[in-house]
């Protein structure tokens, strides 16, 4: 998965000037979207579903009515760890979903198995974001260095060649935003039909699942953030 997050936290800290402000911002917004999407989950958590269906049970009824077998549902260690792997066609539920029947649980489980359907069914924004995973990997672990290079050195050429790595990042947290929109429109969807949940009860998996999709809507404008930052002190050093 993306590692943009370290570079940019690293660069939080990295100089201490007007620009730092956006930076805070964008911080900020990641640390309430984290905090709501965990108030979500744990409420949510403790409420438990009529039907007494587990995460993984919850899963594999989601997988089997959508016509998917080949894909595997393993437990992952952690809090809030659930994936997806594309590659090896397995479903990763974590310990407080995999064996807890609860609509928090059954929720995240059947928002990851939309990713399975979507990648069975080859979803073009899925199958783009994976593509660029590795590129955007090295280039978030480039850019902050070669731009502070550029800034040490005066050097413009460094500056814009770490600006244009660092939208990379930008460019997979906008292609991020519908593929995890379209995967919690999906799980909600099938838990509807499926009867999994109940409409109340629904109601209480949409919220766990909005929370969540703002937790990337969230990554994005920091990470917007940052490359204004970027831009910014470019502009600067330029002037000087």
């Amino acid at each position: 998965m993306y590692k943009g997050g370290v570079n940019m936290i690293w660069g939080y800290g990295l100089f201490y000037d007007s620009t730092m402000v956006l930076a805070f911002i964008g911080l900020a917004l990641s640390l309430l979207a984290s905090a709501r999407v965990k108030s979500a989950f744990s409420k949510y958590s403790k409420v438990r579903i009529y039907s007494g269906m587990t995460g993984a049970q919850a899963a594999q009824r989601v997988l089997e009515t959508a016509g998917i077998c080949e894909v595997r549902i393993e437990r992952v260690q952690g809090s809030l760890t659930d994936h997806y792997d594309p590659v090896n066609k397995i479903l990763r539920l974590s310990d407080n979903v995999y064996n807890t029947a609860s609509i928090a649980a059954v929720g995240v489980a059947a928002h990851e198995c939309g990713h399975a359907i979507q990648d069975n069914k080859g979803y073009l924004p899925l199958k783009i974001r994976g593509t660029i995973v590795p590129a955007v990997n090295i280039s978030s672990s480039l850019s902050w260095p070669i731009f502070v290079a550029g800034l040490l050195f005066s050097s413009s050429a460094l500056m814009t060649a770490g600006i244009i790595l660092f939208s990379l990042a930008v460019i997979f947290q906008i292609i991020t935003l519908p593929v995890e929109f379209n995967a919690s429109s999906r799980a909600l969807n099938t838990l509807k039909g499926t009867g999994i949940l109940s409409g109340e009860e629904s109601k209480g998996a949409a919220v766990v699942l909005r929370a969540a999709g703002l937790t990337y809507v969230a990554s994005l404008a920091a990470t917007a953030l940052q490359l204004l930052r970027l831009i910014i002190l470019r502009g600067g050093r330029n002037r000087d």
